[in-house]
């Protein structure tokens, strides 16, 4: 029988359209191989990846990787890409690994950022900004009735953060990656790191795993980018496990043919319909919008996927509306753990929970932390010291400016507890989050 390589499967279906006695399912990100299997070897040859073997023949050698890095950055996103960025910018040799065949997806965001957030970055272009938007419309429910607030409409040009965009994160996040490619770091895709290389409490590199088979991989400094799943941070001993109650279980449908204000974002405080959090609907032009709600997911009496339907057909002009792309995850809303370093390794974006925790915004976050992080090991590395103290400016740099906003936010979200998220108080405090003023 043919066997899968699943280290270089792409899930393409080249393999299946050949198959004379259909016995190569794919589903979704899994190539099945069945019993009914002849060994005709045809999709062998129409494997693009070579990852379809004959019967007991091993995988073959790969090209060479280089095997010694100043920085290991573990995930692709937007704190990842950015952290490469500026660890290449500053002349050290960078690799960043990404496990998914493509940066940017899928998509588990809801896309927004201010102008202010995202310009100290990058200059916005046009390529991946769906939408430009200026005000804020909040609805709160409670008992079947509704009290909308709106913003005033502000000016492009004005010095504001209530203006900002809609993303298209699935080219955005690969542009930051060209980016740190084009500072002089190597991007491998399809690429995960499985585990951490320690000298006793030392991390000193990554065993990865990809198309090329699994390697051991020098670093000075790891820093670890993976996500709100991530494994990086549990694997240097950090403490990354989130109580339920810090954890926004949430799901979004991109909605094409829907009416609503190009230039509005919408969001909905219900404490039935979503406890602990909001429904949303960011526009992306062209009658097409984000359309999703995160629960607190120990509050969560139904599935987000099963809430977020009602929410919809409870609203003619979202139910008109057609479903084409699905997105479901989680979103930390507690505080980063600390310590955020150990020796030689540092933690960014959602894998450090460094999210609003009002908000769930966590894009600007990310990107902060990641160029805060590669500042300090590069630092950190040329004197020729990566040991957690060393490291530890990154966590005190960041407990002084946006995780002193993150602490206070989490107190906040305390002091109203899901119940009482309706009002004119929380009302007041969730458009001065939002950037939207009251």
């Amino acid at each position: 029988m043919v066997t899968v390589d699943v280290r270089r499967c792409a899930y393409c279906g080249s393999c299946v359209s050949v198959c004379p006695v259909n016995a190569l399912d794919l589903q979704e990100t899994r190539l099945v191989v069945s019993e009914g299997c002849i060994e005709c070897n045809l999709c062998l040859l129409a494997c693009p990846m070579g990852a379809l073997l004959p019967a007991g023949e091993q995988p073959k050698p790969s090209p060479a990787l280089r095997e010694q890095y100043d920085v290991v950055v573990i995930g692709a996103g937007p704190a990842g890409s950015v952290a490469a960025w500026e660890a290449a910018g500053q002349g050290l040799a960078v690799l960043l690994l990404e496990k998914r065949q493509e940066i940017g997806s899928p998509v588990r965001c809801a896309e927004g950022i201010a102008h202010q957030a995202l310009a100290d970055f990058i200059t916005p272009d046009e390529r991946w900004i769906s939408a430009h938007v200026c005000k804020a419309r909040i609805t709160m429910v409670e008992d079947g009735q509704e009290q909308t607030w709106e913003s005033e409409a502000l000016p492009e040009g004005a010095a504001s953060a209530g203006v900002g965009y809609i993303l298209e994160r699935r080219v955005f996040d690969r542009v930051l990656a060209e980016q740190a490619a084009l500072a002089g770091a190597r991007v491998l895709v399809k690429t995960a790191a499985t585990g951490l290389l320690r000298e006793g409490q030392k991390v000193v590199g990554v065993r990865a795993q990809g198309p090329w088979g699994e390697r051991d991989i020098a670093a000075r400094v790891v820093i670890g980018a993976d996500g709100v799943e991530s494994r990086a941070g549990m694997w240097a001993g950090l403490d990354t496990t989130l109580p339920s109650s810090d954890l926004m279980t949430c799901a979004q449908f991109l909605l094409t043919g829907v009416e609503v204000d190009p230039q509005c974002t919408y969001y909905y405080l219900d404490r039935q319909a979503v406890p602990g959090g909001y429904a949303w609907i960011f526009p992306k032009g062209e009658g097409r919008a984000n359309v999703g709600l995160g629960i607190q997911a120990d509050l969560a009496t139904t599935s987000p996927v099963e809430a977020l339907t009602r929410f919809v057909e409870s609203r003619p002009f979202l139910a008109r509306g057609s479903m084409v792309t699905l997105i479901v995850g989680g979103v930390p809303v507690g505080l980063p753990p600390s310590p955020l370093v150990t020796d030689g390794f540092m933690l960014v974006g959602d894998a450090a929970r460094q999210v609003d925790p009002l908000t769930g915004g966590g894009i600007a976050n990310g990107m902060a932390a990641g160029r805060l992080a590669a500042r300090v090991a590069a630092k950190a590395i040329a004197s020729d010291d990566v040991s957690r103290r060393a490291l530890s400016q990154y966590e005190q740099e960041w407990a002084r400016g946006i995780g002193r906003q993150m602490a206070r936010n989490y107190r906040l979200r305390a002091r109203f507890p899901p119940e009482q998220r309706v009002g004119e108080r929380f009302l007041h405090l969730f458009a001065m989050t939002i950037g939207a003023g009251k």
